[in-house]
């Protein structure tokens, strides 16, 4: 096993790449009530055009609102928008009843190391 994939494997790739996606989360607040729409939606992995059927929008106004929220939380593409979403689901849905929302604290995470 060479050096780097020791360090791979030991090292957390958030902290190695500098990039954490929850750091976006406090943006959030940043967004206008129908970009935060747009954004909850966004995280389930519809494309533009189902997008715009949901919201009874234009396609063309859902890119003008996903290029706005891109750049509101300081992401860089719209999956990255998306991978917040989906981290942030708590904070953008006001459905209390709603399943996405986490019930309880996630399962500490397990270290996996490299035999």
């Amino acid at each position: 096993m060479t050096t780097r994939s020791i360090a791979v494997n030991e090292n957390c790739s958030y902290r190695r790449t500098g990039r954490d996606p929850e750091s976006a989360v406090p943006r959030l607040a940043r967004l206008t009530g129908r970009e935060r729409e747009v954004l909850l939606l966004l995280g389930t992995g519809l494309g533009n055009r189902e997008l715009a059927r949901e919201l009874g929008i234009a396609e063309r106004t859902v890119k003008a609102h996903i290029a706005n929220i891109v750049e509101k939380i300081g992401q860089q593409t719209r999956t990255q928008a998306a991978i917040v979403s989906a981290l942030a689901h708590d904070a953008l849905c006001a459905d209390r009843a709603c399943t996405g929302h986490r019930m309880t604290e996630p399962a500490p995470k397990q270290r996996i190391r490299a035999s």
